[in-house]
């Protein structure tokens, strides 16, 4: 993982063990299963957020998430958001 702002993590397994090292932190992420994004996000804690992601039943499915530690996650988000809609006919990933 890395510990550098504004560099994205490897994508990870989405499990428990992953998750718990996951700074609680400022950052962006992203969620997908089958190489599908099913969920783009942000948060001033991100393992809290992630973790709770994993309790609901759309992105409990997830199998990687990947994380950005940045101060600036919430133009992060929508910048990501933004990409996705313009490459997939303006639609929003499945969990959003």
């Amino acid at each position: 993982m890395s510990n550098n702002e504004n560099a994205w993590s490897d994508w990870l397994d989405f499990n428990d063990e992953n998750i718990a090292k996951i700074p609680q932190l400022e950052g962006a992420f992203v969620m997908h299963a089958s190489m599908k994004i099913l969920f783009i996000g942000g948060s001033e804690n991100m393992r809290f957020s992630i973790q709770e992601k994993k309790n609901e039943s759309c992105t409990s499915i997830a199998t990687r998430v990947k994380f950005m530690k940045t101060l600036s996650y919430k133009q992060i988000t929508i910048d990501l958001i933004k990409d996705y809609q313009d490459r997939h006919q303006g639609k929003m990933p499945q969990c959003m």
